[in-house]
This record gives C-alpha cells, sequence and structure tokens, in this order.
C-alpha cells in the first residue's frame, strides 16, 4: 500500500487531525525505520456495555492497525476513580478499584470485536502512577496553570455558572496527559469532545523533552434518536452485545438524516464504498433500501454473514407480515406477578417508568399478542410469555428459581 493510500485510510470519516503534516511524517519516518506508530486510546471502564458510538475511535485504531502499527489500549484505573469531567456540569461518582477491575475485563472482549489482539497493547495506569508519591503528582501539576484549564469549555461554564468544581477534576487531563509519557505515544485517538485532553498529552510530552503525539480526533456518533449523543440512559444507543435481531431493527429506526453518518461511522466502508452511498443518495434512492444494507453490514461486522442474512430475514417477516420474530432476547424472573411498568424498566425494554407508562397508555404494550393499556397493571408471569414493547422490542419471560438475574 502506497503513503497516500494510507493517508486516504488514516484519514477517512475523521473531524480533525492536530497537526497533519506532523502525522505524515510520522507515517514516512515509521516506513523507513519499519519502527509502528504507538497509537493510544484510554477508556475509563465506567460500565459494562460498550455502544457503537464508543467504537468511532477503536475502528479508527484498526485501520491502524491494519497498516501495521500497534494499539495500546489505556485502562484508567486511577482516572476512572475521579470520573471524566468532559462535557458534565456535575461531577461523576468515583468507582471502586473492584468495580474498574470486572468493567475492564468486559469492555476489552467486546473491544476485541474490532481490533487485533496481536497488535493490541493493553496497559493500566497503575503501572506508573501505582508508585507516584506527592511530589510527583505536584511535578506533573507545576506543568500547567490555572488559565489553561479555564479555557477548558466544561471547566469554566461549571465555574462560571457556581456549580461544583472539585480539584481532583482538574487533575483528569493531568493524568490522561502524562499516559502520553509514558506508554511513548505516536498518535491519540479520541472523539471531538476529548481535544483539551488529548492536546494536553501533547504539551506533556513536550515538557519531557519526548516527541509529540498527534490528535486524530472523530467525531460524536448521535443516537438511533438523531437528536442526541449515544447513550444509554437515553435509551437511543446500539449496544455492541445486543443480538442481531435488535442491531438489525434498531438501525432501521435512525432518521434518514442520519444513514450518511452511520455509513461513516459505524460500518467499515472505505471511502470509495462511502462516495458510492452519497451518490446514491443525491440520485433520490428509496433511504428505506439503503437502511436495510447499512443494517446488514452493521450485523454482519459483529456477528458475521449468516446472523445477518437471519436478522434480514426476521425483520422482513416481522414488519411484512407482523410476526413475531423466531429469536430474541430472554428475561429471567422469580416473582409470579409484577408490576407492568417495573417488569418493562427493570427488563430495558424501556428507560424510565415515564417512558414506560406513556407507551402503555399509547397502546404500544402487548402480552402474547394482547394490548394491556392500563399503565398500573399488575400482569402475570407465565414461563414463555412474549412481552412486545413498541413496534420492535420482544422480550421472552422466562420463569426461574431463585433470585432472577
Amino acid at each position: 500500500m502506497n503513503f497516500e493510500t494510507e493517508l486516504k485510510k488514516i484519514t477517512k470519516s475523521v473531524e480533525e487531525i492536530i497537526p497533519l503534516e506532523e502525522l505524515k511524517g510520522k507515517l514516512v519516518k515509521s516506513s523507513k525505520s519499519g519502527r509502528p506508530l504507538r497509537v493510544k486510546y484510554g477508556i475509563d471502564p465506567t460500565g459494562h456495555d460498550i455502544h457503537i458510538g464508543h467504537l468511532v475511535p477503536i475502528r479508527k485504531m484498526r485501520d491502524f492497525q491494519d497498516l501495521g502499527h500497534t494499539g495500546v489500549i489505556i485502562i484508567g484505573d486511577f482516572t476512572a476513580q475521579i470520573g471524566d469531567p468532559t462535557g458534565r456540569d456535575d461531577s461523576r461518582p468515583p468507582l471502586t478499584l473492584e468495580q474498574v477491575k470486572i468493567n475492564s475485563e468486559k469492555y476489552m472482549d467486546q473491544l476485541f470485536t474490532i481490533l487485533k489482539p496481536e497488535q493490541t497493547e493493553v496497559r493500566y495506569q497503575s503501572e506508573w502512577f501505582g508508585t507516584m508519591g506527592m511530589a510527583d503528582v505536584l511535578k506533573l501539576l507545576g506543568k500547567f496553570t490555572l488559565a489553561q484549564f479555564m479555557a477548558h469549555d466544561t471547566f469554566r461554564n461549571r465555574y462560571e455558572q457556581g456549580l461544583s468544581l472539585g480539584m481532583h477534576e482538574l487533575m483528569y487531563p493531568v493524568l490522561q496527559g502524562y499516559d502520553s509519557v509514558a506508554i511513548e505515544s505516536d498518535v491519540e485517538l479520541g472523539a471531538t469532545e476529548q481535544k483539551f485532553n488529548i492536546l494536553c498529552g501533547r504539551d506533556m510530552q513536550r515538557y519531557f523533552g519526548m516527541e509529540q503525539q498527534i490528535a486524530v480526533l472523530s467525531p460524536i456518533l448521535l443516537g438511533t434518536d438523531g437528536v442526541n449523543k449515544m447513550g444509554k440512559s437515553l435509551n437511543n444507543y446500539i449496544a455492541v452485545f445486543d443480538i442481531p435481531a435488535d442491531k438489525y431493527g434498531k438501525v432501521m429506526s435512525i432518521p434518514d438524516s442520519l444513514i450518511l453518518n452511520y455509513y461513516s461511522y459505524a460500518t467499515s466502508f472505505d471511502s470509495d464504498r462511502l462516495e458510492e452511498v452519497k451518490q446514491e443518495l443525491a440520485a433520490g434512492i428509496n433511504p428505506m433500501i439503503l437502511k436495510k444494507r447499512l443494517a446488514w453490514e452493521i450485523v454482519k461486522l459483529y456477528h458475521g454473514e449468516e446472523e445477518a442474512h437471519k436478522a434480514q430475514e426476521g425483520f422482513e417477516k416481522l414488519f411484512s407480515k407482523k410476526e413475531i420474530p423466531d429469536e430474541m432476547a430472554e428475561y429471567e424472573i422469580e416473582q409470579s406477578s409484577m408490576k407492568l411498568v417495573q417488569l418493562l424498566v427493570q427488563s430495558g425494554l424501556c428507560a424510565t417508568n415515564g417512558e414506560a407508562k406513556r407507551l402503555i397508555q399509547g397502546g404500544g404494550v402487548s402480552l402474547d399478542g394482547q394490548k394491556i393499556r392500563a399503565y398500573d397493571a399488575e400482569i402475570d408471569i407465565t414461563d414463555g410469555a412474549v412481552l412486545r414493547a413498541g413496534k420492535r422490542k420482544f422480550l421472552k419471560l422466562k420463569k426461574v428459581q431463585g433470585p432472577a438475574h
């Protein structure tokens, strides 16, 4: 692969590269020396699930790996105990080390659906921060000024609005920046909202007399509602571990305005194939055709072609003939009866009680084909009963003995 082709692959679907000319220089130098670039991405394992929005920078890491470079995943076992304040109006609750350990193992299982394990290093911040004393920490803090941090939108906005801003939160970019020194990163990946933190890494490397890393910033993927950033709390996300039928159905639910966005950031399409999609959209192709292709591609990416075909067939069967899908998630439950609202929320079919009540009152909930319109209804739990919420969410109830999970 020639240099221009490599550069085209790396710059595809990227919002900003800082600075681009330095990246070109690093690529040329790497090619001549045979030393792979070290491409860094840090995660704070604050939960168990990863959605496809989290994987936009990870796809870029895979692009680098395909070109022979090394991906370095930093597990933020220190920063997760602080909580990244970026884009938040309040402080994140800190995690225990045990929570971080459990979450990070589950995170990596999901990241390896995209990354090549043989070209991936997994490093923990405790490797370098675990041996630091107070003098070392103060030395790091002394390399930055308060004025620099007040230029950060998140910090400045919270300060000006009189909202809580802990001193420990100001340390977050410093710690993330030192990670780049510790692992000698050549490139750091992240979403556009991480720009300040990643540039802190460049500054930190310069303070330590190192060659500075390149910031490769990816856009933020909007959720299936087409309005908000993808997130579990808004129930507008597509999880890596969603079953194929759910992935397919969620992609089919996105507004037409997101079709090109999802092709660009949620698939492995190269620039030429993306150009074909753009031309088809410009020519006025039926958006449903493109959505079906998109849904098939995304399912194939995580589950293979056979499961993609099954998901597509299941979708056609469900919406053309209005039948129940052959495969659906199961929810284990111990109780013999339960409030319908409680069941919808606990099973994950609805994000909040309010959403569940609205869906019930709108006639969007049924049990074994029978609509239930009373939001305060208590239903009897029958093993194998099918609970439907909305047009495409199905759940098979499974009675179990002992605690449900």
